[in-house]
């Protein structure tokens, strides 16, 4: 066989592999474009929707729940910001699926079956985060920014030379900022789902993260400074939250240690530390000993 042939040979997989991994972009771009179109003819429900916490705050103040259109395309822009994170939330399974089908042939059986779990838990974490913000933080955090609110238009209040404060929200303001609440804590309870993949791999130990909590507690701290707008009641309940998932996640890394130890053991694979210790120790040579 010539050379030329042998390197036709190893490069026909390589091929085969390109061709397949565009074909799973394909049908990912196809299922994204389709869902994004999909949510851009229904954007008014879904940003009406959106706006449910802010409306329930200014209705339990006795106040209209009114956004405005402060730049000429602002609504144009907010329609695209709609579809575009609602047509990559409804294309998502298929996208996962699509990504799974690549990956998985490369894999083993037992790699696929550890993986699996984490592929499944990935988007039910995230909507589990996404909804906690947006039911339990944007009422707390926007009864909170409404506070700043003061007097009104009446007699007695100019009367008193009191300076009228109201809210007349921009409505691009207001899903930027819904968003990002909605983002910061999806992607926060993601954290369990990580550092428990790296655990199953090998990359953390349950001993490392509880060794390293401080360090933990000030990052979370920074992410939460910077994840929620400035207000001191968001960003305790995120460290809170984000805090617990930590150790939530020590708990599932030392699970996985054990099931790991149990089945090593089963299998005659399993090699304590002291033992290690005394089989890695040098013998003492007679130089040593005179």
């Amino acid at each position: 066989m010539s050379t030329g042939d042998q390197i036709e040979d190893t490069s026909a997989p390589l091929i085969e592999h390109l061709a397949e991994l565009r074909t799973r972009i394909l049908y990912s771009l196809a299922a994204f474009i389709t869902a994004m179109v999909v949510c851009y003819a229904i954007w008014n429900p879904i940003f009406n929707f959106l706006t449910q916490p802010i409306c329930h705050s200014l209705a339990e103040r006795g106040q209209q729940c009114g956004l405005y259109l402060i730049k000429l395309q602002e609504g144009f822009f907010v329609a695209i910001n709609i579809s575009f994170l609602g047509g990559f939330a409804l294309s998502f399974p298929v996208i996962a699926y699509q990504m799974w089908r690549f990956v998985a042939p490369g894999l083993y059986k037992s790699e696929k079956s550890a993986f699996l779990p984490f592929l499944v838990a990935s988007p039910v974490m995230f909507f589990l985060g996404a909804a906690f913000a947006y039911y339990v933080i944007l009422p707390l955090a926007f009864t909170f920014f409404l506070g700043f609110q003061q007097g009104g238009l009446d007699a007695a209040d100019a009367a008193n030379e009191m300076a009228a404060i109201g809210f007349q929200g921009s409505v691009q303001e207001y899903l930027s900022l819904t968003i990002k609440f909605v983002m910061a804590f999806g992607i926060c309870f993601q954290l369990p789902v990580l550092l428990s993949l790296m655990g199953k791999a090998g990359l953390v130990s349950a001993k490392g993260l509880a060794g390293v909590r401080k360090y933990a507690v000030v990052a979370i701290l920074v992410v939460a400074a910077v994840a929620t707008p400035p207000d001191v009641i968001s960003q305790v309940i995120l460290f809170t939250v984000v805090y617990g998932l930590y150790e939530v996640s020590i708990q599932l890394v030392a699970r996985i240690e054990k099931s790991r130890e149990a089945r090593m053991r089963a299998e005659g694979t399993w090699v304590d530390d002291e033992d290690w210790d005394e089989d890695e120790e040098p013998e003492e040579t007679p130089e040593a000993k005179a």
